[in-house]
This record gives structure tokens, sequence and C-alpha cells, in this order.
């Protein structure tokens, strides 16, 4: 008789597909954690980026080793079924593991990019949560919680609510976050177009020869492709803009020049970001983006306490019972909301660049671009490397590059090196760096509305982005935004002042002690 008081016996995962595998089912494994062998010839799963089968064996590929302290990404152990998704991304995409020797020294390599959590079938790697702290500030009566929204997050946050990929949210976005309890919602764009007037006067001074520092110059808003080239290239440090991102640059001024306006004490105030990268976890940490705090002898205040990531948000909202696709648009905050078409195209690849050289245009003949420098082509799209040369009157031809994936960014990286090093002719003035495939639009922290990431979904935010600026803006040149003019002329006094110096530039770390890279084969 069979015995029913038995207690049956818990098997895990892991377990289970070890029993498959044993029982010859190895193929019906394979399916069960997305790892398909149909293209592959059984050999194991091939991703989209290249058409190579696996060595490892098909049932248990490995994972990407993650920290505890790891600020940006988490990984649920119980979730992992070992199918090597993000060694793919960590490796073939982004070219971090594998491009280092064992044993590790201080730390796990990663640049905190996040495109393992969107590669990974089963969830199991996510950002690290920071829903909690923010809910807990914005119900503090004692602080003034504001919020800024990054552009990539307003053409993905509708896809978590059953929109089309690529839908334009941004009015929604701003009213939700109201409805949540912001006391101050102001855009990311704003601190792009201040950005470009810093980078870009940057750029001049180093073509024109007034700043001593050398050519290329690099970008600097992703904080993923900063980090790699302190791992990486870390001898190509002073060619990186000291222009800090947006988002550093908004909390430095919303805990300064915002304060002052309002009559608030700083240390009263509580930033928090709305941004499609979980590098951005990470940089807001780093122990220099303290400068409003420095300011006033207050090093402990940091100058963004939060950030949240797209799906973070959303989560907020869904959890607040907010019905978002029935909304009605609001407007950004006064002060810190103006943007331009220049700025909201930073959310894509080539977005930066294209923004920077109209405005450099402007600021060495101080004239406005020509039409065709507002499309720029040849830095538009999803290729993963692009150049362009445009003649600008005074300086000649100025050649730029564009780079979105960190595996596209060390191919160009390596021809700089080995350029310097020969003495070869200059290629580049100035290159766009994005640590993410197709830039912010397909960050670490977007919706996982395909799995892999798709092309598709990217080129739908991508052009959404584009056609905000070509139709939505009223202005498409930063150096027109009124906001940034007014606190140029009231705080700032001019780009690259020294207060600007203070507030919205920044320094690099080597990292290249931290690891031992390897060498070319």
């Amino acid at each position: 008789m069979e015995n029913r008081s038995a207690k049956p016996q818990s098997v895990s995962r892991r377990g289970f597909l070890k029993m498959l595998g044993g029982a010859g089912l190895a193929g019906v494994a394979a399916n069960i954690t997305g790892c398909s062998t149909d293209q592959a010839g059984g050999k194991g799963w091939m991703p989209q980026q290249y058409q190579v089968a696996s060595s490892w064996p098909v049932q248990v590929r490995g994972r990407v080793p993650i920290d505890p302290t790891n600020p940006s990404i988490t990984r649920d152990d119980k979730k992992c079924i070992l199918c090597g998704q993000c060694i793919e991304a960590c490796e073939k995409v982004q070219t971090v593991m594998g491009y280092y020797e064992l044993p590790i020294k201080d730390d796990i390599t990663c640049v905190n990019c996040g495109q393992c959590t969107l590669w990974c079938p089963t969830a199991a790697i996510t950002e690290v949560d920071h829903t909690e702290k923010v809910f807990k500030a914005l119900e503090n009566k004692d602080l003034h919680v504001v919020v800024q929204t990054a552009p990539a997050t307003r053409v993905a946050l509708g896809e978590e609510f059953g929109l089309p990929a690529g839908s334009v949210v941004e009015g929604k976005q701003v009213a939700a976050l109201k409805k949540l309890g912001f006391a101050g919602v102001f855009d990311t764009n704003f601190t792009a177009d201040l950005t470009i007037m810093e980078e870009g006067s940057e750029l001049v001074a180093r073509v024109t020869g007034d700043l001593k520092k050398p050519l290329p110059q690099f970008t600097s808003c992703s904080p993923g492709w900063v980090k790699f080239c302190e791992y990486y290239y870390p001898d190509l440090l002073e060619h990186m803009s000291s222009a800090k991102s947006p988002q550093q640059m908004m909390g430095a001024v919303v805990k300064s020049y915002y304060a002052k306006q309002k009559g608030i004490d700083p240390q009263k105030i509580y930033s928090v970001s709305i941004m499609p990268c979980t590098a951005k976890k990470y940089e807001c940490q780093r122990p220099e983006m303290n400068s409003a705090g420095e300011k006033i002898g207050k090093p402990d205040m940091m100058d963004v306490d939060a950030v949240l990531t797209t799906r973070e948000l959303a989560r907020m909202i869904k959890k607040k019972g907010i019905d978002f696709t029935q909304l009605a648009d609001e407007k950004y905050d006064s002060m810190l909301g103006e943007g331009t078409g220049a700025a909201v195209i930073f959310g894509t690849t080539g977005g930066v660049m294209e923004a920077a050289v109209r405005s450099a245009y402007f600021l060495i003949t101080k004239q406005n671009p020509p039409d065709a420098l507002l499309t720029l082509t040849p830095v538009r799209g999803l290729t993963g490397v692009k150049e362009a040369a445009l003649e600008i009157p005074g300086v000649g031809p100025v050649r730029v590059a564009v780079c979105s994936g960190l595996s596209n960014a060390r191919k160009i990286l390596d021809e700089v090196r080995e350029d310097l090093k020969a003495g070869n002719p200059l290629r580049y003035h100035f290159i766009e760096f994005m640590s993410c495939p197709g830039g912010c639009i397909g960050g670490g922290g977007q919706p996982r509305t395909s799995l892999p990431p798709s092309d598709a979904v990217r080129q739908a935010r991508l052009d959404s982005l584009y056609t905000m600026d070509a139709k939505m803006y009223k202005k498409r040149l930063s150096h027109e935004n009124q906001e940034v003019l007014d606190i140029y002329k009231n705080f700032f006094e001019h780009p690259m002042s020294h207060l600007a110096e203070e507030l919205l530039h920044t320094e690099y770390t080597d990292r290249g002690k931290q690891l031992t890279a390897k060498k070319k084969a």
C-alpha cells in the first residue's frame, strides 16, 4: 500500500535540471533553461550578436560574478539557472568578463551597466532596488523631495503599462511623479543642455589650443563607459571631458542654485533621479559626487541621494494604484524644467555628439549651425561605430566618431592608443562613447520588452526621441535654453567659470591597478 503520510521532498531548480540531464533529456533541460539548441546544432545557446556555438555543456554554462556589495545589480540565486546568457552580455557585448586575469585583486570587475539584467531569462539578475527608501523619503515631512527624469525614460516607461515600444509618455510620467508626492519634478534635459555648454566649451578650447589637454576629447555622460575606461584604458583618461553627466550636474545644481533660490536648507533636500541606467546608481555613490556638500562644508551630503530605473518607477506607480495610461499630461516645474531638442536626443547613440556639434559650431562662429547639422545623419542609427566629418568656419574639418556598446568602444580605443603611440596624424577630434548598445534607450534599467534585447525595440525608442527633437521642442539648440542662460547669468557667470568647475566638473580614477588586463593573443 502506498505510504500517503510520507512528506514530499523539495527539489531545487538546479537539482531538477541535473536529474533531467542524467536521464538523457539534455535537450529538454536546455529548452527549460531558455538555452535553445535549434540553431547551434545541439552545442549550446547561440545569441543574436554572434553566430557561433559555445563550448559549454548545454545545461550549465555558468554565470557572471556579482559582488554582494555591488551598488547597481544583484542576483537571486534561487532563480539562477546557469544558462550563461549573462556571460554572453558581459563578455561578448561589453568585453568586461574574460578581459582580465584571475585571481581578482581589489574588487569583482564590473562596470555596472546592467546589460546582464536585460538578458537574464528568469530575472534572477535585477537592479538594486531603491523604491522603499524613496517611499520613506516621500513620507518624511522634514524632507523636500525632488526628482529628475532622463530623456530615454519618456520613450520607454509606457511599455511597462502595455503601450507600444517607443510611446512618448513625457507628460504622463510627470503627472505620475507629482501624484507620488514629489515636491519638484525637473527635466534632466535641462542639465543635458548645461552639459553641452560645458562640454562643448571644453571641446572648443581643446581644438583651438586654449586648453592644454589632448585630442580627441571623449564624452563623459555614460558612467559605465567611464568606469570601463578607468579599468582598461587609464592611460587615455586625460582625453575624457571633465564635464559631469547631466544626472550629477542636476544633483549639484539642485542642492546649490535651486536651494538658494528657494531658500531651502540643502541638507533638507532629498534628490532622486529616474534613469534608464543601472550604472547611475553606482555613479551617484562615487565619493567625488558631493560637490554641493563640499561647497558648504558638508562633504557627507551627496549630490544625488537615490536613483530609480525606469522599471523601478513603474513598480512604484503600480504599487500606489495609479492608472498611468489615463493620466492627463502635466509639465515639468520651472527653473530646472526647460529642455531643448538637442537635450532629448542625449538618450540615443549619436545624440550627445550631434547636440555638442550644434552648439560647438555656435560657440566658434557665433552663428547658429546650418540645417544640415540639425540632422546629422552619419551619426544616427544603431550601428555600433559611426564616423562623420564636418566643416566649421575658422577651424576647418572636425572629425567625429560615435560608439555604443563597450566591445565597439574597445576597437576605437585600441586605434586611438596605437595612433598616439606611433605618432600618427589625429584621426578624430571628438568621440562619443555610450556603454549600452543603442545608447541610453537600451540601458540596463529599461523595460524588458523583448528578451534578449532587440533592435526593433531600440529603434522604436530612438525614432521617438528624434521625432521629439524635430517636432515637439520649439528650440533645438542647447545655447537657446532660457533657463540655462538664466543660471549662467545669475549663478555660474559663464561656461567653465571657477564656480562651474567646482560644481559641474569632476576628475577620474585610475583603476588599472585593480585588475590585470589580458594581453592580446
